[in-house]
């Protein structure tokens, strides 16, 4: 028998969270998906979870909680937004991916997830077409495919 494999000695394995952790309800609404959405996205980039979570806690604050408003927010605030999040090191880039991945939200599925969400037969075509979303990948469609699951099984009752 052989030994579990050793993480190292101050990795801890990163928390998974869920929609309702944060008040959000993805079935309820299209503002509650979307919000789930960009929480994942923050999720899904190397920076620790408790920060993520803060950093889209200032995003609702300062109603900075919608395709629109961060396609069309002023770079520079963006910046400062998840600089206040203390996203230091990854707030330019963070900052020009999602406006990228926004803008083509809106480009392609009006804004809506939901839409995307209709052009998908199934979870697999769904989790392809986010990860066509600029800075969305394997890890964020994951993280937030896990609160989907349920309007696919919807689908087919």
């Amino acid at each position: 028998m052989t030994a579990p494999p050793k993480r190292p000695r101050n990795s801890k394995p990163k928390p998974i969270h869920h929609a309702s952790d944060f008040g959000l309800d993805v079935m309820s609404s299209e503002e509650d998906l979307f919000r789930w959405f960009l929480l994942s996205f923050l999720f899904g980039k190397p920076i620790q979870s408790n920060v993520a979570a803060r950093t889209w806690q200032l995003f609702v604050e300062r109603e900075m909680d919608t395709p629109w408003a961060i396609a069309q927010a002023n770079r520079r605030s963006l910046v400062r937004l998840l600089d206040e999040g203390r996203y230091t090191r990854y707030d330019e880039v963070t900052a020009r991916s999602l406006q990228t991945c926004m803008e083509q939200l809106i480009r392609d599925y009006e804004g809506s997830l939901m839409l995307m969400y209709e052009y998908s037969p199934n979870e697999d075509e769904f989790s392809k077409r986010l990860q066509e979303l600029y800075g969305v990948g394997p890890k964020t469609a994951e993280i937030f495919m896990r609160e989907t699951e349920e309007m696919f099984a919807r689908r087919t009752e």
